[in-house]
């Protein structure tokens, strides 16, 4: 056993890291819990709040979800809004603005009413903006250069004065933070600690880092497309491979919108549509995205993690097929062309422009600029058994081993605790350690219980 030992490591200090870190900390009895992050602070990577556009996502104006999957992500976002407002964050890790989802021409429009009649129990705040409501409250998306009104039929579907918005980069460290202040238990944090391989001798995890080593009786790992890598050198989760796709922005050079403005996603399509965004990290100015950019690499703005991507690719006939179902689609084929275009110097903001302008039909190319810097890359898994780009979280559980591996593309910031609270039990139950259900029941979750609580 290593000085270094722990009952509980969590590698990866973005937010879902973070989040886990803070309720094993606040709702548990465990004793030593360490938290490794490879960079040197906390969420550098997708949780920053360049590299995400800092929604929370509670699955009204996210029209690709069914009514099944927007119970569960707002059981989980409310989490947030709850955990902000117990610790007086707001206006400084959260924030409220108006946000809809925009539906353009007949089909849109009657979709959205439709939509509109079976969400409305579940969002008793969501309204119907007709054109004279938008005018009113989002006139950017109504009125074009010229002053004139749009000629295609439109609605808008959304809320007011609802929490919409946070910094996730914050809210990791305010994570971190208050587990420090936890006086009765050892809470460590080691930075500049990047995993290079993790095993299991007899009941206990090592692990090896760049700086050191440790051992814990359990191991989460919350390392974005890493979760993978590592999962795949211990054998486990063979059957996925990552996809990683990076987003990227583009921001206004004013004040464009008042509040989050999202489109209706094309069912056939994987990736977010495009929307816009008031970006808290520029006084509110709208950001625009993401884009949707295949990359052979891991991780965005670092250097190499090229040879990471292959490796966890696991390039065979499975990926051939998945692919080629893919690009077979002219929709899908077409989507990402164009997307490889918006990130090509010259061409791209007069392309860019054209698909914003469904947004806001006023749109000039001197009104937006390439947000350098700005952008993460998010793990898409590829389930090879099924053959099929899987959509949403992904968590390799080993049953009885004692680790975890999650993989968390949108909406993992938003859950970043319920998923915290599903992992958290997991390892109770393994550790046979006591969790304060109740007290996070009543600090952090409405009254509606979360989907599949039994405890």
């Amino acid at each position: 056993m290593t000085q270094n030992h722990y009952d509980v490591i969590i590698v990866g200090g973005g937010v879902s890291g973070a989040a886990l870190f803070y309720e094993l900390g606040r709702y548990t009895n465990v004793k030593k819990i360490c938290l490794l992050e490879k960079y040197e602070s906390l969420a550098t990577l997708n949780s920053s709040g360049s590299a995400n556009s800092q929604t929370i996502h509670c699955g009204d104006i996210e029209t690709n979800y069914t009514l099944e999957k927007a119970r569960k992500v707002k059981k989980t976002a409310k989490m947030v809004e709850k955990y902000c407002l117990q610790h007086g964050y707001e206006n400084s890790i959260m924030f409220s603005h108006q946000k809809m989802a925009l539906g353009v021409g007949y089909e849109e429009v009657d979709y959205m009413k439709k939509r509109f009649r079976e969400f409305k129990e579940l969002y008793p705040k969501m309204e119907v903006y007709d054109r004279a409501k938008l005018a009113e409250i989002e006139p950017a998306v109504i009125y074009d250069e010229n002053g004139r009104e749009r000629p295609e039929e439109i609605v808008g579907v959304g809320s007011q004065g609802e929490y919409t918005t946070v910094d996730f980069k914050k809210l990791s460290v305010s994570f971190v933070d208050n587990t420090l202040r936890i006086e009765e238990k050892i809470t460590d944090i080691f930075f500049n600690n990047q995993v290079t391989h993790i095993q299991k001798l007899g009941s206990v995890y090592h692990i090896e880092t760049t700086m050191s080593q440790f051992t814990a009786d359990f191991v989460v790992v919350n390392a974005g497309a890493h979760s993978l890598y590592l999962a795949h050198r211990m054998g486990h989760g063979l059957d996925y491979g990552c996809l990683p796709v990076a987003g990227s922005f583009y921001l206004s050079t004013k004040k464009i919108l008042n509040g989050k403005v999202y489109m209706v996603q094309n069912p056939k399509l994987p990736f977010a549509a495009l929307h816009g965004d008031p970006d808290i990290l520029v006084n509110g100015y709208t950001r625009f995205g993401p884009t949707a950019l295949v990359l052979p690499k891991l991780e965005r703005f670092k250097p190499g993690t090229y040879l990471d991507f292959f490796k966890t690719l696991r390039f065979d006939m499975n990926i051939v097929k998945i692919f080629m179902d893919l690009l077979g689609d002219a929709d899908i084929r077409n989507y990402i062309l164009r997307n490889f275009m918006f990130e090509v110097p010259y061409v791209n903001k007069k392309l860019f422009i054209r698909d914003a302008r469904k947004i806001v039909p006023s749109l000039q190319e001197s009104d937006i600029t390439y947000a350098k810097g700005f952008g993460g890359v998010r793990p898409q898994i590829l389930d090879k058994k099924n053959r099929k780009l899987m959509l949403g979280e992904a968590s390799i559980q080993p049953e009885g081993e004692g680790i975890i591996f999650n993989m968390t593309p949108s909406p993992g910031a938003t859950s970043c605790l319920g998923n915290a609270y599903r992992d958290v039990k997991l390892i109770c139950e393994y550790l046979n350690l006591e969790f304060d259900v109740e007290r996070l029941k009543a600090e952090l979750v409405e009254e509606t219980p979360l989907q599949g609580d039994r405890t």
